[in-house]
């Protein structure tokens, strides 16, 4: 189960990532994170614009609403998704492994 951390501006979701992959994807879950992963090579922030994307997309919230707090240049992560409670995402995560997208508004 992804661990999902209530923050007074809205959630935190760990995030493993792999960059350099063949494809952008949500990979699953792996030791309560979300891992992710993106073509971007890890260089000069472009694997976490693509990561931001990414999450974005899946969580059908914007890109604006996400902002990095911790593992700029670590595969491990923590990313604060603002103005969404934890229930909310885990339940977008869920659509997303069975293939639905509802947004989240």
């Amino acid at each position: 189960m992804i661990a999902l951390e209530t923050h007074p501006d809205g959630t935190i979701l760990r995030v493993k990532a792999h960059a350099g992959a063949r494809r952008n994807a949500i990979r699953g879950e792996t030791g309560g994170a979300l891992q992710v992963s993106v073509t971007q090579a890890p260089e000069k922030r472009k694997a976490n614009k693509a990561i931001i994307a990414l999450l974005s997309d899946a969580l059908g919230v914007r890109k604006s609403q996400i902002e990095l707090l911790a593992g700029e240049t670590s595969p491990q992560k923590k990313f604060l998704i603002r103005d969404v409670l934890p229930d909310r995402i885990a339940r977008q995560i869920g659509q997303q492994s069975s293939g639905r997208t509802d947004r989240i508004d």
